[in-house]
């Protein structure tokens, strides 16, 4: 069996971080380190009691291991602060661990920081060729791709323009498109899905997607769940610097929202303080239920849900109450689903002082993303208590036609439908 691409032993990575005289001093930092070295005889003489500060180890990353196989595409996810850019940066070689070894195989292509060697005289042709050596690649190559560059990062009418007159979009744009067309043999990915618009966004998925489809080696740490279950067969779940899971993506994510889920308690919508309405009631918790009464972090497209929205009514029991909420994309703020209590004819007539109101989904429609909820509730007319993104939900591939096939992306929505030969 032939050697991993990547192999990752034990890697531990820490930071040491204090305080010296009120100066914050990172000792991961070139500049930090020489300055603090060369004072260092100084400060001890002024300040005897006060050089020895407390000084903190952070250790970003520990005791991480796992293998990547040629041609395999390997997901990483987990919380902002859990070691994943680290991680990328440590096989990127540009940090280097604290404990442990990292190997790889192959010419390395890393998509870490978008726009990392622009220079803002120069043009954006100039620049297209100065990024994409700093990148690794050679005069012939470049010569080769850059129409397609070009063509990807859509700014061509401005190609020989400084791109210190360049909006942001477009500085992304060409950072990209750049770095999008590497060949190399290993790449790794960090979060670039997230830049730019939403319709770029949606090209740059797409060329990920030729990426992973051409055989090549990839890590991908993003926080879309979709591109993670479109892209990559496997994940990693990094948490406080370790690894918390590891397998199928479909599994792994499942588990990973789940988890985010549960971190979301009641107080955080009970004590939200920017919401409107005359507070006769208000909501405490939302959460999703299965048909089984469990809580979910996810829902698979086609699946039978409950949304629960709990509230009390300070004052006592409230008549007259409907009650609704909307789930909207994220990107656009685009209301995609209402459900409405009023539109079903089931407004409630009575309200006890606290309690659940309870909307069942059957056959869920939207396809696999995550989508914002707006909550309202109102009481004799009025608004009595409104919270936008109120939550977050994620969804995930499901078996919606019942036929054991799972869908990905199709759009936003999925319908009920069936075909017929008409001869």
């Amino acid at each position: 069996m032939s050697n991993p691409v990547i192999q990752v032993e034990n890697i531990g990575k820490m930071y040491r971080i204090g305080q010296v005289q009120g100066e914050y001093v990172d000792e991961t930092l070139l500049s930090d380190v020489v300055i603090k070295t060369l004072t260092a005889p100084i400060r001890r003489l002024r300040n005897p009691d006060q050089f020895n500060a407390l000084q903190e180890e952070f250790w970003a990353l520990r005791n991480i291991s796992f293998e990547v196989n040629q041609g395999e595409v390997v997901g990483m996810i987990g919380p902002n602060g859990a070691g994943k850019s680290t991680m990328l940066k440590i096989l990127s070689r540009i940090t280097q661990p604290t404990e442990g070894r990292a190997i790889i195989r192959g010419r390395v292509g890393s998509l870490l920081e978008v726009g990392t060697g622009f220079h803002q005289e120069l043009t954006g042709r100039e620049n297209v060729y100065m990024n994409g050596a700093i990148l690794g690649m050679n005069k012939a190559e470049i010569d080769r791709k850059f129409d397609e560059i070009i063509d990807f990062s859509g700014v061509e009418q401005f190609i020989d323009t400084p791109v210190k007159r360049y909006s942001s979009g477009m500085h992304v744009r060409l950072a990209f498109a750049v770095a999008a067309h590497l060949d190399p043999e290993v790449m790794l990915v960090d979060e670039v899905l997230a830049v730019g618009d939403v319709a770029f966004q949606r090209k740059c998925l797409g060329k990920m997607g030729e990426v992973a489809q051409s055989g090549r080696t990839v890590i991908l740490v993003s926080h879309q769940m979709e591109a993670i279950l479109s892209l990559c067969p496997r994940t990693i779940w990094l948490d406080n610097g370790r690894i918390r899971s590891e397998g199928p993506s479909e599994e792994v994510v499942r588990e990973y929202l789940a988890a985010m889920h549960e971190a979301r308690t009641q107080t955080d919508i009970a004590d939200r303080a920017d919401r409107k309405g005359t507070g006769t009631v208000r909501f405490t918790d939302f959460r999703v239920q299965n048909e089984g009464g469990q809580v979910v972090g996810a829902i698979p497209t086609g699946d039978t849900v409950d949304f629960v929205l709990s509230y009390v009514a300070p004052d006592g029991p409230v008549v007259d109450a409907s009650v609704w909420f909307w789930l909207r994309d994220p990107f656009t703020g685009r209301r995609l689903i209402t459900c409405w209590s009023y539109l079903t004819g089931q407004d409630f007539m009575e309200l006890p002082d606290k309690g659940e109101l309870i909307c069942r989904v059957p056959n869920f429609p939207l396809a696999p993303g995550q989508y914002s909820v707006d909550l309202t509730i109102r009481v004799e007319r009025d608004t009595a208590d409104k919270l936008l993104d109120a939550a977050k939900i994620d969804v995930v591939p499901g078996d919606f036609f019942g036929t054991g096939r799972k869908l990905k992306t199709v759009g936003d929505f999925v319908l009920v439908h069936d075909w017929r030969l008409n001869t």
